[in-house]
């Protein structure tokens, strides 16, 4: 039975690599570039995890979500987080409503925009931290609590939120806990000069060709489990185990600099991520095990918004970026291992 499974298994993976190349070349009718990006957001989605698209307005984070939610054929929902958004705009909420055979008045539930597949999160640090978390909350649980009873979310569900660098004036940071709740925190740059010249020329010239399905709802949640099931060798556990151990200032494995620059470093959810984030690679690229270069791969997306710098590396401009590149140079693995 689990050599069935296994063949089985190994036909979605080249399935789901295939599907994987498609739905790039689907997204890239779109999307001119940003190509880590893609590559990112399609990892969080198969892992089962959400993401945060960090970087500033105009840079097409909202577009891919939506593209994304179209080659998926998944329903799609958008919030604009405002200052003057309440938890039950995004959850739902009872009102009072009139039962047209009996007479009686009754509470009907509104269902808000997070009962949805895709929940693009706009600008998700323009808002309180009170309808943060209510939506924060309904990512950790996969149901929302509302007038007593709880109600479950749809699946699959991801929720893709997008947020503007904290330098800008009107945002509320999102506090550490709850970013920790977010698989992937991507880095959005700016396009090359090649880039913003073909920008230029699609939003100025004829509508391009639209992106056509690529996967559906149960597709995506029968690959997902598989992924869960793709092995990880001890050596890569122990290496993703090291990795995280190495963020923590008082830990015994962190080198001098991160006692340094860092004043708190990751917990075990970062282990897990990249863990399952090497696994999710590994059968995108076509692969049926994840490497150490896998883990290596996912340590900035995973751990940037994991790990807090102290007050003398802000004073440097040391980024959380720059730590984790350095741990990268540190905990350089020897290649016979790298399998």
């Amino acid at each position: 039975m689990n050599d069935a499974r296994n063949e089985n298994d190994i036909e979605r993976m080249e399935k789901l690599h295939a599907k994987f190349l498609e739905m790039k070349a689907e997204l890239s009718k779109v999307i001119v570039g940003q190509e880590a990006m893609i590559d990112e957001v399609l990892t969080a989605v198969f892992a089962r995890g959400h993401a945060l698209l960090t970087g500033v307005p105009g840079l097409a984070k909202t577009l891919l979500v939506r593209t994304l939610a179209e080659t998926l054929a998944l329903d799609f929902k958008r919030v604009q987080f405002t200052p003057d958004l309440m938890p039950a705009d995004v959850t739902g909420t009872e009102v009072l409503d009139e039962d047209r055979q009996s007479g009686k008045h009754v509470f009907r539930f509104v269902e808000g925009p997070v009962f949805t597949n895709i929940l693009l999160a706009d600008e998700i640090n323009r808002t309180p931290p009170k309808t943060q978390s209510a939506l924060l909350e309904a990512m950790q649980e996969n149901f929302v609590t509302v007038g007593g009873k709880s109600r479950p979310l749809g699946k699959p569900f991801f929720v893709l939120a997008t947020q503007n660098p904290i330098e800008q004036e009107g945002t509320y940071p999102l506090p550490e806990a709850q970013l920790d709740r977010f698989f992937f925190n991507i880095k959005v740059d700016y396009p090359d000069r090649t880039e913003e010249c073909e920008i230029l020329r699609r939003a100025t010239g004829e509508e391009g060709e639209k992106p056509r399905v690529v996967l559906t709802g149960d597709e995506i949640l029968e690959l997902q489990d598989m992924i869960r099931r793709i092995p990880a060798a001890d050596h890569v556990i122990e290496y993703a185990a090291d990795f995280v151990r190495a963020t923590r200032p008082k830990s015994p494995e962190a080198p001098e600099f991160v006692k340094e620059l860092v004043s708190w470093g990751a917990g075990p959810r970062a282990g897990m991520a990249l863990v399952t984030a090497a696994k999710a690679r590994a059968v995108l690229q076509g692969r049926a095990y994840a490497t150490v270069s896998d883990v290596r791969w996912a340590a900035l997306p995973v751990l940037r918004h994991r790990i807090a710098t102290a007050f003398n590396a802000e004073a440097a401009g040391v980024s959380s970026d720059d730590v984790i590149k350095r741990l990268l140079d540190h905990l350089r693995v020897r290649e016979n291992l790298d399998v």
